[in-house]
C-alpha cells in the first residue's frame, strides 16, 4: 500500500509529536481506543513499526520518524492546497472579489522596499489584492509551507530559501541597535566583538523554529516589546539598515563594520502556478 490518508497522517502526528496516546486523543477530539486501533492498522499496511510501546512510554522508530518528516510536509502541502485554493476562488466569480494573495514579512524590516513594491504592482492592470502579513523572526518558512502565505520576503542568512523559489531584491548593511543614552551610542561604528558582552545590556534573544538560543538577554516575543526594552536600557539588538524605519527616538543605530551582509529576497513555493504571484514577481525583479 503506498498511498496514505490525511485521516492516517493526522492521527500518527499527533501520536509522534506527544509521545502519548492519551495526551494525542485529547489533541485530536476523539478516545484513546480507535487512535490506538487506527495507528495500528497504519503500521499493518505499511509493514513496518512505526513506535516503540512499552512501560517507560512511547517512542518513535527510525521508520517513525521518517514519518513524522514526511507526514508533516504532506499535511502542510494539503492545507497549502486548501488556503490557496479558497484565495484565488473568489476571481472566478463574477462580481466576486478580486483575486487575493497573501505577503509575509517580518515586522521591522524592509519598509521602504515593500512599499515601493505595492505602490509598484498596484499600478499593473488586473492587479491581485495584496495582504501584508507581519511575522516573527524565522516564521515566513512555515507560512509559506502551510499557504498561510503565496510569496515572503526572506532574509539570507537568517531565513533558509530550500525548497523555494526567490528573486534578490535588496543588499544591506547591520547596525546595532542602542538605548540613546547608553555610551556606545556616540559612536559612529561599532564591531559585532564591541556588542557581543556590554555589561547590563545583553543581547536581545529572538526565537528560531520556538526555540530561544542560550544566552542572558530577554526572550523577545515581538517587536513592541524589544522596542520598550531598549528604550528602558534593558537590551540591545541587531537589525538590517532598514530596520531604522521602526526606531524611537529612545533609540540609536550604529552601524556594524563587520556584520555580514543581508540579502532581502521574495521568495515563494517553488511548485507554484499562481498567475497573480507571476505578476507580482514580475514587478518584484523591475524594482
Amino acid at each position: 500500500m503506498d498511498t496514505l490518508e490525511t485521516r492516517e497522517l493526522r492521527y500518527f502526528t499527533a501520536v509522534a509529536e506527544e509521545l502519548h496516546f492519551g495526551r494525542a486523543a485529547e489533541r485530536l477530539g476523539i478516545a484513546q481506543p480507535p487512535l490506538s486501533r487506527a495507528i495500528q492498522q497504519l503500521e499493518r499496511r505499511l509493514g513496518v513499526r512505526l513506535l516503540e510501546r512499552n512501560r517507560r512510554g512511547v517512542s518513535l522508530t527510525g521508520a517513525g520518524e521518517v514519518l513524522l518528516h514526511e507526514g508533516r510536509a504532506a499535511l502542510d502541502a494539503t492545507t497549502a492546497a486548501a488556503r490557496r485554493t479558497r484565495r484565488a476562488g473568489g476571481a472566478d466569480s463574477p462580481g466576486g472579489p478580486r483575486n487575493r494573495l497573501v505577503l509575509a514579512v517580518k515586522a521591522a524590516g524592509s519598509h521602504e522596499l515593500l512599499r515601493k513594491l505595492l505602490d509598484a504592482y498596484a499600478a499593473e492592470p488586473d492587479a491581485a489584492e495584496i495582504e501584508v502579513l507581519p511575522s516573527g523572526m524565522c516564521e515566513q518558512e512555515e507560512m509559506l509551507r502551510d499557504g498561510r502565505a503565496d510569496a515572503a520576503f526572506m532574509h539570507a542568512p537568517f531565513n533558509s530559501l530550500a525548497g523555494f523559489d526567490s528573486e534578490e531584491l535588496l543588499t544591506e548593511g547591520q547596525s546595532a541597535i542602542l538605548p540613546a543614552r547608553h555610551p556606545l551610542a556616540a559612536r559612529t561604528t561599532l564591531s559585532l566583538a564591541d556588542i557581543s558582552d556590554i555589561p547590563g545590556l545583553p543581547l536581545a534573544r529572538w526565537p528560531r523554529h520556538g526555540i530561544y538560543p542560550p544566552g542572558p538577554g530577554p526572550e523577545i516575543h515581538d517587536q513592541t516589546q524589544l522596542a520598550q526594552l531598549i528604550a528602558l536600557g534593558r537590551t540591545a539588538a541587531v537589525f538590517p539598515d532598514s530596520a531604522r524605519a521602526w526606531l524611537w527616538a529612545e533609540h540609536t543605530a550604529v552601524p556594524l563594520t563587520d556584520a555580514p551582509a543581508v540579502v532581502t529576497h521574495l521568495a515563494w513555493p517553488a511548485h507554484s502556478r499562481s498567475l497573480a504571484l507571476a505578476g507580482l514577481i514580475r514587478t518584484a525583479a523591475q524594482l
